[in-house]
């Protein structure tokens, strides 16, 4: 499996000059420098402040804002929360993209569920070798914990055993605040 879906988000952002960051299982496998499964979409994070500008870069995209599960037509306002999930179509090669918004406040991406958890914002992100950004696994898998699928536990098995010590300590911490039940924590203690 090759990373041509990601690479197609790099260069499609190639202009873009704020930060981005492939999200979901894709920035697992691009941790760990493979393609572990087959993703049915594909997926990146920006910030929300970043949100009108994406628009204006992404003009000849159709943007639908998802409110309560639902599909809605995003004119221009501005989004804020609880609404942090936009849906992308290009009209010309039938492309599609989920976005999804981030919280900053300072120097912290901050944890949308629960506004406790943050992270140094310069350190969410790290990129491959080929240049490709991504989030840094243990976000992705506190965000993969709410409501979690089959897919999302395969996920975790699979990473857990290359994330470091720091990694590991951060993600205990924030599910233990987040979701103080979940079955992942027997494997970070």
């Amino acid at each position: 499996m090759s990373f041509g879906q990601c690479q197609s988000i790099k260069s499609l952002m190639s202009g873009f000059d704020r930060p981005w960051f492939i999200a979901g299982g894709w920035a697992i496998d691009l941790f760990i420098g493979k393609g572990t499964r087959e993703h049915k979409d594909i997926e990146f994070a920006i910030f929300r402040k970043d949100q009108i500008y994406l628009k204006n870069y992404l003009k000849e995209w159709e943007f639908k804002k998802v409110v309560n599960g639902k599909f809605h037509a995003w004119e221009s306002e501005f989004l804020e929360l609880p609404i942090h999930e936009i849906h992308t179509l290009n009209m010309l090669s039938g492309d599609k993209i989920e976005i999804l918004l981030n919280e900053t406040k300072e120097n912290n991406w901050i944890f949308r569920r629960d506004l406790r958890i943050s992270y140094p914002l310069n350190s969410i992100g790290s990129i491959n070798e080929t240049g490709i950004p991504y989030l840094k696994p243990e976000i992705v898998l506190l965000y993969k914990a709410k409501n979690t699928r089959e897919i999302d536990h395969q996920d975790f098995i699979k990473i857990k055993d290359y994330l470091d010590k720091k990694k590991k300590k951060w993600l205990e911490n924030a599910l233990e605040i987040h979701e103080p039940e979940h079955k992942w924590l027997r494997y970070l203690r």
